[in-house]
This record gives structure tokens, C-alpha cells and sequence, in this order.
């Protein structure tokens, strides 16, 4: 009699394991309120039984697209995607004794946010730091019905993944507190100026290095990383810190679903790493693009916040500010944006400044000018060009401030050093004949061998363009 119950309850396993191979199944972040990325050919996937076929039928155009399961019961199709609009479509997915019904797609543009918790931050705010207009964001988020974002919750694997959880939400009082801050306010700026569906994919986790979102193979050649005692957890880094292993599982999952760039906001814990940063950064944009297949993926990033980092007065954030847009520069599709003038004085302490709104509206205004062409939106900060040292004064000259910087009286944040290299606050003023600045030798110093500006860990710039867009932190001198 046991052997007979043996062999039922095996004939059961063998039929239970039958019924659920014959089914399709989805990863998650294909599901309902996704959006699709428009005019493109948008790409859906799947698992199903090895050598079943798959049929997805767009609402849109009621064409069939076929797949047929690989070996590994992976399908893959692509869909062509109409022109955006805010008309809801549904998708049937069937074969492999399935009948699946995907609803409420909207069809606009998809970006994916990556980074550390300056990126993960949610409207609802951190551990007693708030989100600056946060109760106003969320109240009337209801009124953004074409922003939905989708959270990849935060996760570690030693082996690259085939799924990951999260799924797309709504723009709603009932989701939005957990939604990126900075993602949301981006989306929002978006789909204001294009008026089309803005889709979200938020994969970021607090305190990550950026070779935590690079592959094994790409880690394993830079010499500073023991590769696989930085996936065992035996490399003595902190677990957050540790490379390779949040690519694993939260972006390899994820990697193929059609979008139009990629917004970034990490740094922090690379600060200190400026002569290797760049590179890393490049490495990553290129590592992303071949995976996504996007040779010329945009990938905007977002300079670090003003922080104590040890010492207020120290220069390692203000040097790693500076290795940020050599990484963009060096991207065939970069771009970063200018934060020195969104901190508050008592956010010293404070990682995660509170002002993301504005941030999130000028990585908007740098991807609506470079992405889509529209290029008289306000985008190009005010940067440092040339320095002519005349005696006791010293002639700079700026680009992206044609039409002069604000305030129209003395500019505050320059300071001087001469052949002690020892900086001292420095007089500024503006020519008006030719829109150039005079910063003028302090009495402490024996000649200008070096200017800089907001060059320090923690300096709030008030200096900007007559457009409000704050001038670039900058050094003269290589100290």
C-alpha cells in the first residue's frame, strides 16, 4: 500500500509540474498601468513551456506577434507602439494553455532612475528628512494621470537573475508617497512639457557604489576589486558597497524593457575614487547601452550634494563634482545638472537635501532640449572658461552666460590663494561691458596663482544665469 501511495503522490507531482509548465508566465514589471515607450519596437517577454508558442495581440493595431520558447522556456517578442497619447490599450498574451490580459498600457516615454538613496528617496522622505513640497506633490498627484512609475525593491544575488518583484503604479495620493522623489518630479516636469504618458523604472538603493550596477566581467578588470570576495561578502566592504551584486538582482532582470535613457544620481560612495570615477561611470553607460542595445543611450547625471563628508571645508566632494562632468563629457550621450545652489545651510549634516524638485525639473529640461529637440528650454549651466591674471586682479571668462550672472552686485563664493596655496575669500564683480568677472587679490595673498568657486564640500552657490540655473563649482589650479 505505501508503494502504491509513493507512486500516486509522484504521478500527482509529475502532473502538477506539467500544469504549471503549461502556462505563461510574466515578469512583473510587464503587467497592467505599464507604459510602453512610444514609436518604438517595445520589447515583452516571457517563460512558457520549451518550444510553445506565443502570441501578443496589441489593442492598438490587432496584429499578432509569435514567439516560440527557447530551451530554457524563454520567449521574447517585439512589438511595434504607436504614436503617445493618454488612450489606456490592452494586450492579450496566449499559447501554452494561457489567456493573459494586460490593461491600462499607456504608450509615451520610459526612462529608467538608477543610483543611491538620493535617488531612492520617496516623497514620504527619510528617517526625519523630508522631501521639500512632498504633501503638496502627493495631494495632487491625482491630477498626473500619464506619470506611473514601477519600484524594483531593493536586493542583493550573487548570480545574475531572471525576475525581480515590482510592479507599475499609478499617480495617485495612495502610491505616490512611495514613489522616487526625484524620479516623480522629473516624470511630472516631462509630461508637462511634452504633454505625452511618462513612464518610471526606479532601480536604486541607498549607499551603493557604482560598481554595484556593473557585471561581474566588467568588475573583474579593475584592479582595486577582489571580484569574487566582493560577491561572496568576504571582501570586508560594507554590504551596501558591494559590487556587482544589486546588478545581479535588481537591473539584470530588468534589462531589454524598451526605454528612451537613463537619469543617475549616485556618487557619494565613490567619494574620494575622483581619478577612477569617470571611467567607471563611462564603463557603465556603455555596459548599459550594449545591453539595452541603445549605442547612444542618453544618460544624464546629477552632481552630489553639498555634505559634511568629513570636513565642510575639505575639497574631495568638490573634486568628485568635478570628475562628474568629465564622466559626462566622456559619454557619447551625457549630460549632468548642477545642484550647488540646493542645499539650506542646516543641511550640513544632511545627505539627502530636501529640494529634488528642482533637480528633477532640470534633468527634464537638459532631456526636453537634448533628447527632444526642444532647445529653447533652459538647460546649459554657466561654466568656467578662461582665466587672465592682470596684476593684482583677475579677468574670467564664462560660457552659458551670455546675457550675465545674478546677483548684479559683488559675486559672492570665489576665493583666492597665491604661492602658499591657501585660500582666502576673494572680492567678484561683473563688467558690463562684456559680461566677464573681475575677482580682485585679498590682502593676504601674495599674488593669484589660483581661483575657485564653491570648491568645497559643502559651499551653496547663489551665483546663476539670468535663467536661474547655478554656475558650476570650478578650480583654476590642478592642486
Amino acid at each position: 500500500m505505501s508503494s502504491l501511495k509513493s507512486l500516486l503522490a509522484a504521478a500527482f507531482a509529475i502532473g502538477c509540474a506539467a500544469n504549471a509548465n503549461a502556462a505563461i508566465t510574466l515578469p512583473e514589471i510587464i503587467g497592467d498601468n505599464m507604459v510602453l515607450q512610444q514609436c518604438a519596437n517595445a520589447r515583452l517577454w516571457g517563460w512558457a513551456t520549451p518550444g510553445a508558442k506565443v502570441t501578443v495581440t496589441p489593442q492598438w493595431n490587432g496584429t499578432p506577434y509569435e514567439a516560440t520558447a527557447g530551451s530554457d522556456g524563454r520567449w521574447d517578442i517585439a512589438v511595434a507602439t504607436p504614436a503617445a497619447s493618454m488612450t489606456p490599450y490592452s494586450i492579450k498574451v496566449t499559447g501554452d494553455g494561457s489567456d493573459i490580459d494586460i490593461n491600462n498600457v499607456l504608450v509615451g516615454e520610459v526612462w529608467l532612475c538608477s543610483g543611491q538613496s538620493n535617488m531612492e528617496m520617496p516623497l514620504r522622505g527619510f528617517w526625519g528628512q523630508p522631501v521639500e513640497g512632498a504633501a503638496q506633490a502627493i495631494a495632487y498627484s491625482g491630477k498626473h494621470p500619464g506619470v506611473r512609475m514601477v519600484n524594483i525593491p531593493k536586493s542583493e544575488a550573487k548570480t545574475p537573475q531572471a525576475t525581480t518583484p515590482g510592479k507599475w503604479k499609478t499617480s495617485c495620493p495612495q502610491n505616490a508617497p512611495e514613489f522616487s522623489a526625484l524620479a516623480y518630479f522629473f516624470a511630472v516636469a516631462l509630461n508637462d512639457i511634452l504633454d505625452v504618458p511618462v513612464g518610471i523604472i526606479n532601480c536604486s538603493y541607498g549607499g551603493t557604489k557604482a560598481e554595484s550596477w556593473l557585471p561581474r566581467e566588467v568588475v573583474a578588470t579593475y584592479p582595486d576589486f577582489d571580484v569574487d570576495a566582493e560577491i561572496a561578502g568576504t571582501s570586508g566592504a560594507d554590504d551596501w558597497h558591494r559590487a556587482v551584486v544589486r546588478y545581479n538582482s535588481m537591473l539584470h532582470p530588468i534589462v531589454g524593457y524598451t526605454i528612451k535613457g537613463v537619469c543617475w544620481n549616485q556618487g557619494e560612495s565613490n567619494v574620494g575614487k575622483h581619478d577612477t570615477y569617470p571611467q567607471r561611470m563611462a564603463d557603465i553607460q556603455k555596459t548599459w547601452a550594449n545591453l539595452w542595445g541603445m549605442e547612444d543611450m542618453p544618460f544624464y547625471q546629477v552632481e552630489i550634494p553639498g555634505w559634511n563628508y568629513g570636513n565642510p571645508d575639505g575639497d574631495d566632494a568638490a573634486k568628485f563634482r568635478e570628475c562628474q562632468h568629465k564622466a559626462a563629457a566622456m559619454m557619447p550621450h551625457g549630460g549632468i545638472v548642477s545642484t550647488t545652489d540646493l542645499m539650506y545651510p542646516y543641511e550640513l549634516e544632511d545627505i539627502h537635501a530636501s529640494q529634488k524638485q528642482p533637480i528633477g525639473e532640470r534633468l527634464a529640461f537638459l532631456a526636453a532640449a537634448d533628447v527632444y529637440g526642444i532647445n529653447e528650454i533652459p538647460h546649459e549651466f554657466p561654466q568656467y572658461e578662461s582665466m587672465d591674471v592682470q596684476g593684482d586682479k583677475a579677468i574670467l571668462k564664462f560660457k552659458n552666460a551670455e546675457n550675465h550672472l545674478s546677483p548684479n552686485d559683488d559675486l559672492p563664493g570665489f576665493e583666492v590663494a597665491g604661492t602658499d596655496h591657501v585660500f582666502h575669500p576673494a572680492k567678484a564683480i561683473q563688467t558690463w561691458d562684456t559680461y566677464d568677472v573681475i575677482v580682485y587679490k585679498p590682502e593676504e595673498c601674495d599674488s593669484i596663482e589660483s581661483i575657485r568657486y564653491c570648491f568645497k564640500n559643502f559651499a551653496i552657490g547663489q551665483v546663476h544665469n539670468m535663467l536661474g540655473l547655478p554656475l558650476v563649482p570650478f578650480r583654476t589650479d590642478s592642486w
